[in-house]
C-alpha cells in the first residue's frame, strides 16, 4: 500500500479526518467523565455504608452545597484568587532563576562543583522546616509566599534545564561551530529547541509543586488564600469546607498542568510521533 501523507489525505478527506482526530477526544473526555463518576460513586458509598459524621467525613452532596454557598458569597473566588497569585509570581521566579542558573552551570562544570553542596543541601531540608523561617524574615505577606512558592520549584526546573543542555549532540555543537555562528546563535537555533523536551518536563513539575509551595506557605502564616481555608475549616470542623479547598487547589494544579502540556504540544509539533 502506497504510503499518503497526512496534509494529503486531510485536504482530500476532510469529513473523515476530523471525524479520525474528534473521536479520541470523545473518548478522552468520556473516560474522565466515567473516572470522576465512580469516584464520586465510590465516595458515596463509603460514607452510606460506613456511617461516618459529617465532620469526619461528609457526603458528596454536603460539599457540593458548601461548594455553592462558598461561591454565591465570594469566599471561594477571593481566597483561591490569592493563592493563585502567589503561585503564578512564584512559579515564575522560581523558573527564572533556575533557567538561568541552569545555563550557568550546564557550561561551566567547575562552578556546578563549587555550588552542588548548597543546591543539594537546601533541598535536603523540608520546606516546610524553612516556611517559617521565611515567615519571620519576610513577614505573612506575599513575599513569604512567593518565595516557598520559587523554592519548591527551583530546583526540578533546574536539574532538567542543565541535564536538557548538556544532552545536546556535540556533532549539532561542532556543526554551528563550523558554521561560525554565535552564542546567541547557537542558544536560540540548536540549544533551547533540541533541550526544549526536558525542559518542559521540569515545568510539568514546577507547575504542580507551585501550588504544594503556596498552601505550605498559607498554612505557616496568613490570612488569606486557599491554605488559610484549609486551616478555617479544620478549626471550625467544617470538613466539607476543607474538601472544597482542597479541590479547588486539585483544579488549580490540574490546569497549571494543562498549560503545560498545550504548550508543549505546540512547541514540540515537530517532535511529536504518532502512536
Amino acid at each position: 500500500m502506497d504510503y499518503v501523507q497526512p496534509q494529503k489525505y486531510a485536504s482530500e478527506n476532510p469529513e473523515t479526518y476530523s471525524d479520525l482526530h474528534v473521536a479520541p477526544r470523545i473518548n478522552k473526555w468520556l473516560l474522565l467523565a466515567v473516572s470522576f463518576l465512580v469516584g464520586v460513586g465510590g465516595w458515596y458509598l463509603l460514607t452510606y455504608f460506613a456511617d461516618f459524621p459529617a465532620f469526619i467525613l461528609p457526603t458528596p452532596w454536603l460539599v457540593f452545597q458548601r461548594l455553592v454557598r462558598a461561591l454565591s458569597d465570594g469566599t471561594l473566588l477571593w481566597h483561591t484568587a490569592i493563592t493563585l497569585g502567589e503561585v503564578m509570581i512564584g512559579l515564575a521566579l522560581g523558573v527564572g532563576v533556575a533557567t538561568l542558573l541552569g545555563y550557568w552551570l550546564a557550561k561551566s562544570p567547575q562552578m556546578e562543583r563549587f555550588l552542588a553542596p548548597y543546591i543539594v543541601a537546601s533541598q535536603s531540608v523540608p520546606v516546610v522546616a524553612i516556611a517559617p523561617l521565611l515567615v519571620i524574615w519576610f513577614g505573612p505577606g506575599l513575599l513569604s509566599k512567593v518565595l516557598i512558592c520559587a523554592l519548591i520549584v527551583f530546583f526540578p526546573v533546574l536539574v532538567n534545564i542543565v541535564v536538557g543542555l548538556r544532552s545536546v549532540s556535540k556533532d549539532l555543537r561542532d556543526m554551528m561551530r563550523s558554521l561560525r555562528a554565535t552564542r546567541w546563535q547557537m542558544l536560540i537555533h540548536l540549544e533551547i529547541p533540541a533541550a526544549m523536551p526536558v525542559l518542559l518536563g521540569g515545568l510539568r513539575i514546577g507547575a504542580t509543586l507551585s501550588v504544594i509551595g503556596a498552601v505550605v506557605g498559607e498554612y505557616v502564616g496568613a490570612d488569606r488564600g486557599l491554605g488559610f481555608l484549609i486551616n478555617v475549616g479544620r478549626g471550625q470542623y467544617d470538613t466539607a469546607l476543607v474538601f472544597v479547598a482542597i479541590f479547588a487547589l486539585v483544579g488549580m494544579a490540574m490546569s497549571l498542568y494543562g498549560v503545560v502540556v498545550h504548550l508543549e504540544n505546540r512547541l514540540l509539533a515537530w517532535n511529536r510521533t504518532e502512536r
